[in-house]
């Protein structure tokens, strides 16, 4: 089962997310938050396999709470996720160890491609 936590400021975006994501057998929506702060205390707390990270939110944005969960929770990947779609918002994402980039634009079938993708290689890891 691939756990999930879910950080984006946006109510109707998290609840979006949880209701397509949670009809995927494979997958477990373990925890939620709303901004970085809120993404780095769940994070440390739940130990997801991934966290799917807005890039923009309040307090701390996405990018700052991708780069904090590097040392705080090596274990777990993220998956950033941006309607910016452009090759210096991926570098910057890849710069802060992202594991993964996902347009809000794209079809949800990249965002499950993605997850499932990134947990298969964590799986390999052990």
């Amino acid at each position: 089962m691939i756990s999930l936590v879910i950080a984006d400021d946006q109510p109707a975006v998290r609840e979006g997310l949880r209701m397509r994501l949670s009809i995927e057998a494979d997958m477990q929506i373990v925890g939620e938050a709303q901004n970085g702060v809120e993404a780095l205390e769940v994070t440390t707390h739940l130990h997801p396999n991934i966290v799917l990270m807005d890039l923009e939110m309040p307090h701390m944005d996405g990018l700052a709470a991708t780069r904090a969960l590097q040392s705080l929770a090596p274990e777990c990947c993220v998956i950033l996720l941006t309607i910016h779609d452009d090759e210096t918002t991926r570098k910057r994402a890849r710069e802060v160890g992202a594991a993964g980039f996902v347009s809000k634009h794209a079809d949800d079938s990249v965002l499950l491609d993605a997850i499932r993708a990134l947990a298969g290689r964590l799986e390999n890891k052990d």
